[in-house]
């Protein structure tokens, strides 16, 4: 059983009293949190978002775009409204982190089961490698341009191995071992380390414009010229759908695994409102550089250079090349320590607790990343956007739906919170499996695999003559995302089981 304290009942807590740590399901770092480690500010959120959305793979989506077929207006509105639409599932499931301080593999306890809850965490996870790998591999090539104007010898490094040069490889494995080092401090550095990397991140951005707007002639002359990057006019229709998908899959991740975050929030305010001013309006802002400082480039060098490492190779001054160095490397380091680590290392400690701690679950992470070949990954923006972003909101929002469904209908918003834990509870359902939910998952991605097959095999991902699953795969995540809630809403409401009246009160 579970009490709630007078002062957490007022701010809508609940704090696990009963002893669980016996349990082969519990270990310190997927244990609720107590009330006093709920410290994180509305401030600690927004600066936690705008951590993770000034990142170089932001810069570069609406670039993606624009090549596709977009001009910047109605890029910026694609990106503003896709990060809109995924603010909503992104709230609803982080209400469950801060009421309960239950991560995002515990909470999945509920609707998959005990056991159950590792399919949808292993999905997590898997998609979380893949970004590390890219981030990291952006973060290496930073580095990399650095030490070649510092250092000219550095280049001369050119042993290839996978079609990358010995150079790159070394900046790589740099960033990676920087990475496995913050890993080993845990959850809480990343609280600090996104609370000072806010306002350089910011600052950096800003400084690029400014510098872009004055060398260009004026930001007005700057986004005219933007239609020059347009390779094809008149095709926004037939690109919406694909590009607003990806814009919602590009966080639909943590749509998932918010309540990791959450799960430390002062209050259900401070989390809103924290993800409400950092999360759209600075993923749409930073676009908006990305947009306008490539379209200067044009101008200024004669060829649009739509990466800022590449662009930053460009600069003589060994000063000025170390300070953007630092806001990319602040950048990518951000964003990989919170987006990309902190769930999959939840989620591989899930499958064993006992053997599996949050240190051990990020260092998985970080090798897994590195298998994953980020280098083919990042190979085409097509690619990016077309196969890999809208293929994996595919997989995120069947389980959006499905977590969704539970705690807000199925549930009401009450949970056993010591059931999380037990191996014979409430939600063990049939050894520790709920299968409604797997159904629900599997008949909920089926619609759109075949169109994820065709994407996958064809260069630059976008099919020249799309046919009904094509179509159909472009909006993904919304597809599967509405299967998945009423699929599971249908099946579980023929369910009879203490499963579905397990509360905390």
């Amino acid at each position: 059983m579970t009490t709630e304290s007078p002062a957490a009942a007022q701010r809508d807590f609940v704090e696990l009293q009963t002893d669980v740590s016996h349990s082969p399901l519990w270990n310190r770092d997927l244990a609720p949190t107590t009330i006093k480690e709920r410290t994180w500010s509305t401030w600690n959120i927004a600066a936690l978002w705008i951590g993770m959305s000034v990142v170089i793979t932001t810069y570069t989506l609406a670039g993606g775009f624009i090549e596709a077929g977009m001009n910047w207006w109605q890029a910026m509105i694609t990106i503003l409204l896709g990060n809109t639409i995924v603010l909503i599932p992104m709230i609803l499931n982080a209400h469950a982190g801060t009421k309960y301080g239950v991560s995002f593999p515990v909470l999945s306890r509920a609707a998959f089961g005990t056991k159950g809850a590792n399919v949808p965490a292993m999905l997590r996870a898997i998609v979380a490698c893949g970004w590390f790998g890219i981030q990291t591999w952006i973060g290496g090539t930073a580095i990399d341009a650095l030490f070649g104007v510092m250092f000219p010898a550095w280049n001369s490094l050119s042993t290839t191995f996978l079609e990358v040069a010995l150079h790159t490889w070394i900046a790589f494995f740099l960033f990676w071992a920087i990475q496995v080092f913050i890993i080993l401090k845990g959850v809480e550095g990343i609280k600090y380390l996104e609370t000072w990397s806010a306002p350089l991140l910011l600052g950096g951005g800003l400084i690029l414009l400014i510098w872009a707007a004055w060398r260009a002639g004026g930001l007005g002359h700057v986004l005219t010229q933007s239609a020059a990057l347009q390779k094809q006019h008149g095709e926004f229709w037939r690109i919406f759908p694909g590009a607003l998908t990806a814009s919602v899959g590009y966080w639909a991740t943590l749509s998932l695994n918010i309540p990791d975050f959450t799960r430390y929030a002062r209050s259900q305010k401070s989390q809103m409102m924290g993800q409400a001013l950092g999360l759209p309006l600075t993923m749409t802002a930073f676009a908006f550089i990305g947009v306008a400082v490539t379209s200067a480039t044009l101008l200024i060098y004669g060829v649009a250079i739509p990466n800022p490492v590449d662009l930053m190779a460009r600069f003589d001054s060994v000063l000025i090349i170390l300070f953007a160095t630092a806001v990319i490397f602040a950048a990518q380091l951000t964003t990989n320590m919170a987006a990309n680590v902190v769930s999959p290392s939840n989620d591989f400690s899930n499958l064993n607790p006992r053997l599996i701690s949050y240190v051990t679950g990020g260092l998985i992470t970080a090798v897994i990343g590195i298998l994953m070949m980020p280098w083919k990954l990042m190979a085409s923006m097509g690619a990016y956007i077309f196969t890999w972003l809208i293929g994996y909101s595919g997989l995120m929002g069947a389980i959006a739906g499905i977590l969704i469904c539970d705690y807000w209908v199925i549930r009401k918003q009450r949970l056993d919170l010591a059931g999380l834990f037990k191996t014979n509870g409430p939600y063990t359902y049939s050894n520790g499996f709920n299968w409604r939910a797997i159904v629900a998952l599997t008949i909920a991605i089926l619609p759109v695999v075949p169109g994820f097959i065709r994407a996958a095999s064809t260069p630059g991902g976008r099919v020249a003559d799309p046919n009904f699953f094509d179509s159909l795969y472009t909006y993904a995540w919304f597809v599967t995302f509405a299967l998945g809630f009423g699929i599971y809403y249908v099946l579980m409401r023929t369910a009879k089981g203490d499963s579905l009246n397990a509360t905390h009160g």
